[in-house]
């Protein structure tokens, strides 16, 4: 049980830092991310983004899974 509530403090915890994060209108963009402008149309594919967030996560899990 003491497991389970160390994870979801874990995940309340990011989730609070990513929001105020997002509120704060803070953006970062990486090597990859793609702007497309064209009118008053914009497209914003964080493709670089995406890629590092899924690198981080994934070497999160495998170093979480072997605790």
């Amino acid at each position: 049980m003491r497991e389970l509530a160390g994870t979801l403090l874990g995940v309340g915890v990011m989730l609070v830092l990513a929001g105020l994060w997002l509120w704060s209108g803070a953006t970062w963009r990486l090597p990859g991310d793609v702007v497309w402008r064209r009118g008053n149309f914009t497209l914003f594919a964080p493709f670089g983004t995406m890629l590092a967030l899924s690198l981080l996560l994934t070497l999160l899990g495998l170093v979480l899974r072997r605790r």
